[in-house]
């Protein structure tokens, strides 16, 4: 089974030279040479494509003014947007982070234009493939040419839904649209991103001979996903019980959770069973540049340490209070901010500090959260702050999920830049994430014990002592080992049986609302799932107030109700689109 990813450089070759229907006016998108239509009506010219529109997954090098602008974990709209992380760093570096953060960014913050840019170079690569496949008239099979169009209709329902999910109104552009120019934004796409993620479903293979690939099992939880965003309850349903139960990942492993919670973070480990659908990430591939690690978090890395660079993405000390759990190892779902977490604010890294030992903790925290004085991988006891540009701003904690492992940095880290990239994959879904999307579906359809078992699932594998962290054998020699002594009071627990009927379902919804944010914290989903569930307004402002009294990062923040649910429609997007004074776009409600 091969790896499928793609080589930038190879693909100037290919889209260097291709001339696209879509015009410059409406993506903004710097004029191409041409290949011609006979070049790229063949087998191989479609299959190039292809590779191509995967290309586009990562959103860097494809109109974004930096890596990060257009990250594909959408670490920046989902969880600092979300109250997952904070900008960190310090103010006066990326400013146009810290609106974002406090929502204040209006239309013109280049960040929108950015994305937006991004995910429509994606769109256009896959509506290209679109194109092209029916003027293939030899050495190709009908059965190739279907598996093609449900790849490309995969890939840009993906892109679809990105800009949906952020900035709602939309202009649906395919392969059929004469002038993208004058699309409207005032039809909702949910239905158009449906129907590519149902002919991706019904079409692809359920393996693929290179795991990168989309297969019927990632577009089929690619679809319930959607139905869940459009309340379509017992549609979703439908499609969760089948990826459940019949699921196996494009390699052909049956879907499950990993038996490590910290390997889903792990580029030694990627590919596997939990993996649904995942951005391909390679270090070191020969070409002397980063481009095909991960480039999006190249910010996101302790400060003034190994990683070099640059102490933005900092975890929240609302995050981090998250992870305290009562006297039945249960999470304290709606007073979880009563107590702080003791952490190391003002104290400097050579002064004593002693991490809390008695507090009960979901183990999640410590593969979460880079805490003073815990073992942060292989890289020693996390020293807090010498490892924070400005800890007084932004609060005492470091990014983790994103960092690889110091024994296999030499394999999976990739130093040919001014800061890292990395090998580790971008899970768009994995399966702990299908199992929560699958018990909000069947609490909201009453079934709260089918709910209260993909949500105790989830815990169970937290709970696994294998899923812990542990000291270091020597704290001098971090990749010497660790004990069997626990690094924390790790105390977590299933629900009990009965506990979701007895809160009913709006209190097994919270439950629910609250394990996502413990499972998938810091990957990018925070601020979409409370913009969907229809509780951001109360939850970030309740966020904002209790950060605020601690960092002033945040302070002077406000979110408000029926406007920053959705960010802006880009500002250059609506002029590019004017014609005789009139744009094509409209803007999103409350936005000047």
């Amino acid at each position: 089974m091969k790896t499928f990813r793609f080589s930038k450089i190879a693909l100037v070759a290919i889209f260097g030279l291709i001339s696209y229907s879509c015009k410059e006016s409406f993506l903004d998108k710097p004029a191409l040479g041409s290949l011609s239509d006979a070049q790229l009506s063949t087998k191989a010219g479609v299959q190039s494509l292809l590779v191509g529109a995967y290309a586009a997954l990562d959103g860097n090098g494809v109109g974004a003014a930096s890596a990060w602008d257009a990250a594909a974990d959408n670490w920046i709209y989902g969880s600092i947007a979300g109250g997952d992380a904070k900008k960190g760093s310090d103010g006066a570096d990326q400013p146009g982070i810290n609106s974002i953060m406090i929502y204040s960014a209006g239309p013109s913050n280049g960040f929108f234009n950015s994305k937006w840019r991004a995910a429509y170079e994606g769109i256009n690569r896959a509506n290209t493939v679109l194109k092209f496949i029916p003027l293939v008239t030899s050495g190709i099979t009908d059965a190739e040419k279907t598996d093609y169009a449900a790849q490309a209709r995969f890939l840009r329902g993906h892109y679809y839904s990105e800009l949906k999910k952020m900035f709602n109104m939309v202009p649906w552009v395919d392969e059929k649209t004469p002038d993208p120019a004058a699309v409207k934004n005032d039809i909702d796409i949910w239905s158009n991103i449906e129907a590519d993620f149902k002919f991706a479903m019904d079409n692809l293979p359920a393996t693929q001979s290179e795991v990168g690939r989309a297969n019927k099992w990632a577009a089929a939880a690619y679809l319930a996903k959607t139905f869940l965003y459009e309340k379509k309850y017992t549609e979703a349903k439908t499609i969760f019980d089948q990826v459940i139960t019949q699921g196996v990942t494009s390699n052909g492993l049956k879907y499950d959770l990993l038996p490590k919670y910290q390997d889903n973070f792990d580029a030694a480990q990627k590919n596997l069973a939990e993996s649904v659908f995942a951005i391909q990430m390679a270090a070191n591939d020969g070409t002397n540049t980063i481009d095909n690690a991960n480039t999006g978090g190249m910010l996101n890395f302790p400060y003034n340490s190994p990683f070099r660079c640059c102490g933005f993405y900092q975890p929240s000390l609302d995050l981090a209070n998250s992870f305290q759990t009562d006297a039945n190892g249960l999470p304290k779902v709606d007073n979880y901010n009563a107590t702080t977490l003791k952490n190391d604010m003002g104290i400097k890294s050579d002064a004593a500090f002693t991490p809390d030992a008695t507090t009960a903790l979901d183990p999640r925290i410590d593969w979460t959260v880079g805490r003073r004085g815990i073992p942060f991988l292989d890289w020693g006891n996390h020293p807090g702050q010498s490892w924070i540009r400005d800890q007084s701003y932004a609060g005492p904690y470091s990014p983790k999920k994103n960092i690889y492992w110091q024994a296999t940095q030499d394999k999976y880290s990739d130093q040919h830049s001014w800061a890292p990239g990395t090998a580790i994959n971008i899970q768009v879904i994995r399966f702990a994430d299908v199992l929560l999307m699958a018990a909000e579906a069947e609490a909201q359809l009453n079934n709260l014990a089918k709910a209260q078992e993909y949500v105790n699932r989830v815990r169970a594998r937290a709970a696994k002592p294998e899923s812990w962290v542990y000291t270091y054998a020597d704290p001098a020699k971090p990749m010497g080992g660790f004990t069997k002594t626990p690094a924390a009071n790790y105390k977590i627990a299933q629900y009990p049986a009965g506990a979701f009927a007895a809160k009913g379902k709006d209190g097994a919804l919270a439950a629910i609302y609250f394990e996502r944010k413990l499972e998938l914290a810091m990957e990018g989903h925070r601020f979409f799932d409370l913009s969907r569930w229809g509780i951001a307004e109360q939850t970030l402002n309740a966020y904002i107030a209790f950060e605020g009294k601690i960092t002033p990062d945040v302070r002077g923040g406000k979110f408000l109700k029926n406007v920053n649910e959705y960010f802006p429609i880009p500002q250059r997007q609506i002029d590019l689109s004017t014609k005789n004074g009139v744009s094509s776009l409209k803007q999103n409600p409350g936005y000047q």
